[in-house]
């Protein structure tokens, strides 16, 4: 496909878009006591697991170390896998002020960590993720994982379930061929995020 920029009324200056046949995933579901992550190979339409695991940082008191690890673990994966894309699960609105409070920090801390390597940040609900992934937006966290396994054809039942949500997050990303409108939000850059979320960035 050409893109094509008008120079003046004689010429045009055209560059032809090559689309990428594969492309690599990173998805995370972020925590402050456990992070879950998963990394997926995407092939056209074949997708093929790379690695799924936890980050523990239950084991940490001081919430700003656990901010520092989970940036560090992050800026780890990307540099170890080279992701093409970052998918990390929405906030979600729970009751307790505090608790949303630290998911939200370790949530940012975490999408910072994809920009500053220039990895676009694509966000989805949770209900779109269990949409996605077993067609019933209600599904249990152990349903989401036993459709992974046939999906992967992985046998290993991970030892956290957070490990399985991080990577419904990269297989719900892979799903989406093009971006639903309102339901995910994809930034290109630190500066395109800022620029998208001036009440959230001070």
């Amino acid at each position: 496909m050409a893109k094509c920029k008008r120079l003046d009324n004689k010429f045009y200056f055209c560059t032809m878009l090559v689309e990428k046949k594969e492309r690599i995933i990173l998805g995370v579901d972020p925590g402050t006591a456990i992070m879950g992550y998963g990394v997926i190979l995407e092939k056209g339409s074949k997708i093929e697991l790379l690695s799924l695991g936890v980050i523990r940082l239950d084991y940490l008191d001081d919430h700003f170390l656990k901010l520092q690890r989970i940036f560090e673990k992050t800026i780890g994966l990307i540099d170890n896998y080279k992701p093409d894309a970052l998918a990390i699960e929405a906030p979600f609105y729970g009751k307790n002020v505090q608790v949303m409070l630290k998911l939200g920090r370790a949530q940012g801390v975490t999408m910072a960590a994809a920009l500053s390597r220039n990895i676009s940040v694509t966000e989805y609900a949770p209900r779109k993720i269990k949409q996605s992934i077993t067609g019933k937006g209600t599904a249990s966290k152990e349903q989401v994982a036993a459709m992974l396994q046939r999906l992967l054809n992985f046998n290993e039942t991970p030892e956290f379930l957070d490990a399985t949500d991080g990577l419904a997050v990269a297989v719900c990303h892979s799903f989406q061929k093009i971006a639903t409108s309102g339901k995910s939000k994809t930034y290109s850059g630190w500066e395109a995020f800022v620029s998208d979320n001036k009440k959230r960035v001070k």
